[in-house]
This record gives structure tokens, sequence and C-alpha cells, in this order.
């Protein structure tokens, strides 16, 4: 029997994720099917994290692929050659197509269309659009075409409110059947070093840098101020960081303006440490509990896209504030809020400033003595990310597909 071929394509550091997700349930029901990848936004990290051979040159871009967010960004991408670059995976998609049986691409109407272009049959994961943003999705002229070709062998899309709403603009192959990125949350037993008379609190600042790490910054701020709120001995904290991040935390904690330790913020062997005659506040950080703290929060202040997805959906509060961008800016956070519903509060309507990160900070501590919203967060976890075991039945329907041909 002739081996099978698979093209993942993706354009966003959550829809890399979503894909490998997807293809790690794949693997355990096939191990006689190629796998490659087409990251047409970032390195890819993801995938080569996973082994899986990336066909074509890639680049991270000055937006990280938010350029829609501030269009200044667009520019900066193509002075770093955007344009040359996209073109040359177009080329090397469509040449390596050749050689595959079918496409899965992941993200929105770009991939879609780069699917459709490789006169493959195609599965499209619209992770990038919901209903819950506008109430309607505004398809477009182009994107209907594409969803309801024949070699359009199925819609998956992210909540049960879209797939109704598609279904009713008569995208009638849309189904929702869970979020891929809510199957890789397993507890792993790491040792978090945690207290439990107090209340945890865990801390994203996002995967890109430099960004991520001035989201630290801001979010050690914030930290400074709960900590004066809430009192000594109430909460401790726990940062999620991505391996390159947590290289950069000793110079984030070198004394220069803005940055950690110009506030008297020291760090050693993985712990944030601010002291004062008054008190002693201690953030420690791993590279590998993402799982493990985001199960063990009470609340998650952060900064990030698909990982404060991930929280809202295991049912935990979240606050964020607006940062400096290019990806967390107020509007991001906005559109985040209608994405994920009551879960997720944003504080303040600009770069977080003294004034925003106090409201912030005060905001945290109402949240953890209401109760009934702590429960309310559950339930709408459900109801926006849905229940573990979306990339089995994805992956469940490519190999049935290829199991047909």
């Amino acid at each position: 029997m002739k081996t099978k071929n698979i093209l993942f394509l993706s354009n966003g550091h959550g829809e890399d994720t979503h894909n490998c997700q997807i293809i790690k349930a794949f693997t355990k029901i096939s191990s006689d099917t190629t796998i490659s990848a087409m990251p047409i936004v970032g390195a890819g990290n993801n995938y080569k994290n996973l082994g899986i051979p990336i066909i074509s040159p890639t680049a991270n871009m000055p937006s990280g692929g938010f350029f829609y967010l501030n269009p200044l960004l667009l520019f900066k991408d193509l002075g770093q050659g955007l344009i040359s670059l996209t073109w040359r995976q177009l080329q090397i998609v469509r040449q390596f197509a050749k050689n595959c049986d079918l496409v899965m691409a992941t993200g929105d109407i770009v991939v879609a269309a780069i699917a459709y272009w490789t006169k493959l049959p195609y599965v499209v994961f619209l992770s990038a659009d919901s209903s819950y943003y506008e109430g309607r999705i505004n398809l477009g002229l182009i994107l209907p075409k594409l969803l309801n070709n024949s070699r359009c062998l199925k819609v998956f899309v992210r909540d049960t409110l879209t797939a109704t709403d598609l279904n009713r603009q008569g995208i009638k192959k849309a189904e929702f059947v869970g979020t891929p990125v809510m199957d890789n949350l397993i507890s792993t037993g790491k040792d978090l070093q945690l207290k439990p008379e107090l209340f945890t609190i865990g801390i994203l600042p996002g995967s890109r840098l430099p960004e991520a790490g001035r989201n630290l910054s801001l979010l050690l701020k914030l930290v400074r101020e709960i900590f004066k709120v809430m009192g000594e001995n109430i909460c401790q904290f726990r940062v999620a960081a991505v391996p390159i991040l947590i290289s950069e935390l000793e110079a984030l904690a070198q004394n220069s303006p803005g940055t950690a330790t110009s506030e008297n913020w020291q760090y050693q062997g993985g712990k944030l440490t601010f002291l004062t005659k008054e008190c002693g506040i201690e953030v420690i950080c791993y590279e590998d509990a993402f799982a493990d703290i985001l199960q063990q929060s009470n609340l998650v202040i952060g900064m990030a896209g698909t990982a404060i997805e991930q929280a809202v959906g295991l049912g935990k509060p979240v606050i964020t504030i607006p940062g400096e961008g290019p990806s967390f800016t107020y509007r991001f956070a906005e559109a985040q809020t209608r994405l994920l519903g009551c879960s997720v509060q944003v504080i303040g309507k600009q770069q977080a400033n003294n004034f925003i990160l106090q409201e912030a900070a005060q905001k945290v501590k109402e949240t953890l003595a209401d109760k009934e919203y702590l429960e309310a967060c559950i339930h709408n976890g459900i109801e926006r990310m849905g229940r573990p075991g979306g990339s089995e039945k994805i992956a469940d329907y490519l190999m049935q597909y290829l199991t047909r041909e």
C-alpha cells in the first residue's frame, strides 16, 4: 500500500499549536503516513519540537502576524521581505503538494486559499473566526467559495455558535468537535512549590520575544499592586514561560529603565524576588509546567492569546491589561473578551499605567471573593472552548478519508 502524505498549513503561533495537537493525535492511529508542515507566520518552532519537517523557508516578521492590529507593522514586514518570502512559500507549497494526498489548513481565509491553490482535497479548521466576535461572521465573497468547494471535505470551527452560524449561511459542512489546544493540558505532576493555604495566581506573559519580556515586566508591576491590595501570605505567583523567555530573565532583571530590577526585582535560579524593608514577594518561573500552572491556579493574569483561551477552557477567571504590542494591545484584548466571554476581564483601554494596574489589582481581589462568578467561569469555559478530545476527532476524520482513498 502506498504511503500517504499530509501537508499541514497554519498562519500563526496558536494555529501551529492546534495543528501540532492534531498531529500528535494522528500519529497515535497511523504510523505509515508522512507528515509535513508549512507555517506561513513565524518560524514554526512547535512543528520543529515535534520533529515535523517544514517544507519552506520561514521568518519571524516584526508584526508577528498581527499587522491587522496596526497597519504600520505591515510596512515593517514588507521592508523585511514579506512579499518575496510569501511568494517563495507559495511556489514551494504548490510543488510539494504534487506528492501529497491531503491538506489540513488551520487559520483563516489565507490558509484556506492556499489549500485550495494546491488542487488537493483539504480540511479547514477555521480557528481565527468566531461568531462570538460580532454575532454573525462576515464571510465576504471568497471564503464561502473556498469552504463550499467540492475539494473542501470538512470545515471544523472553534465553537458551537460558529458552527450554527455557518450552517445557516450555507456552509453545511461546518462542525464543532472541540478545540485541539484543550488536549495538551494534562498535568505532568510538576512540583510547583505551592502552599495549599494560599491563592495561586498564574502569570501568562505570552511567547514572542521581545514582547513577552515587556509583558512580564508589566505583569510584575501588577504583582506588586496585588500584594499591596491583598496583603502578605495571601497569594503565590507562578509564571508559565516559554524557554526563550526563561533564558532572558536574568537580562530582564538588570537595572535599566522600565525593567524589573529598576523596581528592586532580583533574579536567581528561576525565581524573581522583590525585597523591601516591609515585605518580600517571590515569583517562581517555569518553562516546563504550563499545564500544571493552569490547572492549579485560582486566577490568571496574562497578556497572551492561545494560553488565555486555554485558561478559560479550564474554567479559570482571567484578568488582562493592555500592553505595548504588537500583539497584545487593547484592541486585541477587547476582541478576546468578546471571544471568551465573562471569564476574561480586561482592565483599561490603553497601555497599562499605574492607575490601571491599581484597578486590575483591586479586580483580582474582588474576583477571588466572588464565588458565584467563579462558578460561572467554569460553565463559560466549557461553552466557549468545548471539552477535551477535539484533536482526536479531527485526526480520526483525516484518517478515515485517507483510508477510504
